[in-house]
């Protein structure tokens, strides 16, 4: 097996509690927004049993990720799992739905923002908040700014924080009596409500771009990931329960600020306990924005440079060191997709490129596992293959029920990898043999991108 060499210049400098933070800091904006939109498919239980179904899969999935993540320290991530154990067509699979979760997240996060905007300051337009918070964070990566992890962990506890104010505000007004008024359950009903559900998640598997920078991965990976997973858990049921025991599903069911208009109905919409949250929430959102957006110049830097797209996404600014084509391209399709999506097609789309990763990342697990069962890795997941299988057929129901429920997004997607087939079998003088495994991160040109330079 080959494998991805790693650049010495990388600070090592990341431990747990940094990785927890980056984590839960890249997916908390999921707790905000999005989840909600589940309930316009499915009642609070049925809704409640897709959110433990996927909880179930991504606790699952994380111990498999970790293994993959500590065998493989390496920024590409689930391209680079992908790579080693499928060869180059299996990593331009990967990276392609990585993009797709990648791209489109950013575009939905910023129309929540501009959601939640619009509810402090009526006066501006919720298109208009969104379109400048995405052209203001597009312009703070082409500067070059450096996201710290201390930074990233202090955005993190901000927004855990926020929820826990939030648990604080709705718990005297809690009913049990609004939970179970509606006891009637169908099954079909859990599947529609799926991408919501994953919203909950998406994205934490963005920790594995860190990896590279790590103290010490055989330890502190799976304890800041793993700990960033339960807290998702925690948080993620916390949100559902407290919300559903204190307003009726329904009215939150379509908003883009649900948070905020439960309390706004609790309190008021412009008492002092509603604005403070809501600018929270806000600084949440951003931060997952912020961060998102440079794990998606950074996927199609690497991309560009593994020669899956054209070289010039890997070029990077002589002054600021960021790649700046990767950043406005991924930009630029996250504005069209702003424009003309709405944040419900733009989560499920999302949540199919999350979905096709993780089949393809279970298949490179076991992949590598076959190849070389008695290679010492620094983690290993428990309860081999059992464990595994159940997250690979776990990943792969969820991406066939996104496709069954949604056939006209799954073309979208289906179009999408057919013509980034076709761009790359027909790209001149294409061989196979000339993409060698190596080629990701070769020291000279990865070290102004490096983890330690952008510090996502």
């Amino acid at each position: 097996m080959d494998s991805f060499p790693m650049s010495s210049s990388l600070q090592k400098v990341l431990g747990p509690f940094h990785l927890w933070g980056i984590s839960v800091g890249l997916v908390i904006s999921g707790d905000y927004f999005g989840w909600n939109l589940g309930w316009a498919h499915a009642n609070f239980w049925e809704f409640l049993t897709a959110v433990s179904i996927i909880a179930i899969f991504y606790s699952t999935f994380s111990l498999c990720f970790t293994e993959l993540a500590t065998s493989i320290p390496h920024a590409g991530g689930p391209s680079a799992y992908a790579h080693v154990a499928l060869g180059p067509v299996g990593g331009l699979v990967a990276g392609f739905f990585t993009l797709v979760e990648f791209v489109l997240a950013p575009p939905a996060i910023a129309s929540a923002l501009g959601g939640y905007f619009h509810f402090l300051f009526p006066l501006i337009s919720e298109g208009w908040a969104s379109n400048g918070f995405f052209l203001v964070l597009l312009g703070i990566n082409l500067l070059g700014i450096k996201q710290t992890a201390r930074f990233e962990l202090f955005v993190t506890l901000t927004a855990v924080f926020g929820l826990l104010f939030y648990f604080i505000l709705i718990f005297p007004h809690f009913d049990l009596a609004k939970i179970t008024a509606n006891s009637s359950f169908s099954f079909w009903n859990l599947f529609p409500a799926l991408p919501y559900a994953i919203w909950f998640f998406l994205a934490v598997e963005g920790v594995a771009m860190a990896a590279e920078e790590v103290k010490n991965p055989e330890r502190d990976i799976p304890r800041g990931y793993l700990s960033g997973i339960g807290t998702l858990v925690l948080l993620a049921f916390g949100v559902l329960f407290g919300t559903a025991g204190v307003i009726s599903t329904n009215e939150v069911s379509k908003l883009d600020y649900p948070l905020s208009f439960t309390l706004g109905n609790l309190y008021g919409s412009s008492s002092w306990t509603t604005l403070f949250f809501t600018g929270i929430g806000l600084f949440g959102l951003i931060a997952s924005l912020l961060g998102i957006i440079l794990g998606y110049s950074r996927q199609i830097y690497a991309l560009s440079k593994e020669g899956f797209l054209p070289k010039i996404f890997s070029r990077l600014s002589s002054k600021t060191k960021a790649p700046s084509f990767a950043i406005l391209c991924g930009g630029l399709v996250g504005l069209v997709s702003l424009q003309f999506g709405n944040t419900g097609e733009l989560i499920t789309l999302s949540a199919f490129g999350a979905c096709g990763m993780y089949c393809v990342s279970m298949i490179s697990f076991f992949v590598l596992r076959i190849q070389n069962p008695e290679q010492k890795k620094p983690y290993r997941a428990p309860f081999y293959p059992f464990l595994p299988a159940f997250s690979l057929v776990l990943s792969f129901v969820c991406f066939i029920t996104l496709a069954v429920y949604n056939t006209f997004l799954f073309l979208i997607l289906q179009g999408g990898l057919t013509l980034s087939f076709l761009l790359y079998f027909g790209s001149k003088g294409f061989d196979l043999r000339r993409i060698p495994h190596s080629s990701l991160a070769p020291e000279k040109e990865e070290a102004p991108l490096s983890r330690g330079d952008t510090d996502f």
